[in-house]
């Protein structure tokens, strides 16, 4: 019997990282493309090429068991890469799994996870710090709450499509500004899904994960690690500079939040150290490829080819990533941080020696040199795309309830 080949769910950065990890290993690799983002697509290690019908927040789930019929692939093993792609497999985990073997937990955990409203409650009851968040269901409810500002504005959930979304949080400096932003917020969202959070003061080095492979809420092989750069810089949506690092108090409650919500495959859980306490507080738990997963390797963390002998049956040892591997995607951190330099709130001696071997990075490849060379056409051709697509989404309001 050939060994299953794998379905990515996705082409961009974090997918090519997935790609290469299997590829590498001789595992056949096809990869979905969703609109014009197709960086992965690029590389040596992608043997074939699926335009995704639509959005992957739509219900494609025919046209994949089509596939899998039609191009004798059942079997093989489907990785969703983005929220939304992942959140479409949770929902019709039953149906796909006759297909093919999965890297998401059914939708009652996934939703668990990655819906704040939920993962926050069931970490308070666990004992595990959280921000100061606030839910509302009206504008006069905002109205009433007696906060101290600055607060932002976020989503509850990261699956789906609004302008809240699409920057990650809105600041919020003023109770009149709130006003007029959460009337804002819901005319695109459902009131409910709509938080108000503190926010936690600190830079890069508060920023703290723990990413795993796991089975069933088992974490079989883990590291952790400083988020130090990232952008938007105080509200990062991405990653831009990481570095795998010794953090003993988070391992423990997030494994306790893993194992309670019976989590498995991909997972980054995400704190930040308060420094008026020193607290640990909980953020954002990630049930999907991450942007940094590609570190893996050199930190002796393979991380999508763990999941995918998880996946397969196959054994795997249990590991612990070493500290000391240093990531960064340089086209958005030379950017970033070039700002920050040039606002004196980075030295460039500093910047620099942070780019000091061991030093991993998501796109450039010596034995896959091609989606390096392909970066930045793709960036520009999303770009482009952006506003096409946006139109094409904006018909719908999102963020309803489930």
């Amino acid at each position: 019997m050939n060994e299953a080949g794998a379905l990515v769910l996705g082409a961009d950065y974090r997918s090519l990282g997935i790609c290469r990890s299997l590829g590498r290993r001789g595992i056949t690799v096809w990869a979905a493309v969703e609109f014009d983002d197709d960086l992965a697509t690029h590389s040596r290690y992608v043997r074939h090429r699926i335009s995704w019908p639509g959005a992957f927040d739509t219900d494609q789930t025919e046209f994949l068991l089509r596939l899998a019929e039609d191009e004798d692939i059942s079997g093989w093993v489907l990785f969703p890469t983005g929220d939304k792609s992942a959140d479409f497999v949770s929902r019709h985990h039953a149906e796909l799994e006759q297909a093919y073997r999965l890297t998401t937990p059914p939708h009652a955990q996934f939703d668990a996870a990655q819906d704040k409203r939920q993962v926050y409650a069931r970490a308070q009851a666990l004992g595990i710090a959280v921000p100061s968040t606030w839910y509302t269901d009206s504008l006069d409810e905002v109205a009433a709450l007696d906060l101290e500002y600055p607060v932002i504005l976020k989503p509850a959930t990261g699956a789906v499509t609004n302008p809240i979304s699409d920057t990650k949080v809105w600041f919020v400096e003023d109770r009149d500004a709130m006003l007029a932003r959460y009337a804002e917020a819901a005319e695109v969202m459902h009131t409910g899904h709509v938080m108000i959070q503190e926010i936690i003061p600190g830079g890069g080095e508060h920023q703290l994960s723990y990413a795993a492979a796991c089975r069933k809420g088992d974490p079989v092989a883990f590291v952790t690690a400083l988020r130090t750069r990232q952008i938007p810089v105080d509200f990062g949506r991405a990653s831009t500079f990481v570095e795998t690092y010794d953090i003993p108090e988070i391992i423990e409650p997030a494994e306790r939040l893993i194992a309670d919500l019976a989590l498995e495959g991909l997972v980054e859980v995400e704190f930040k150290r308060d420094p008026r306490s020193g607290a640990v507080k909980l953020l954002d738990v990630n049930v999907r490829a991450w942007g940094w997963h590609s570190i893996g390797p050199a930190a002796g963390v393979d991380f999508p080819y763990l999941v995918y002998r998880l996946a397969t049956g196959a054994p795997v040892e249990r590991v612990r990533g070493r500290a000391g591997v240093r990531w960064v995607r340089l086209t958005t951190d030379i950017p970033t941080s070039a700002k920050e330099i040039a606002g004196r709130r980075m030295k460039l001696g500093a910047y620099l020696r942070s780019l000091r071997p061991p030093l991993e990075g998501p796109i450039a490849a010596k034995d896959d040199p091609k989606p390096a060379l392909m970066e930045l056409p793709v960036l520009v051709k999303r770009m482009l795309s952006k506003p096409q697509m946006l139109r094409r989404l904006s018909g719908k309001k999102v963020g309803k309830a489930v």
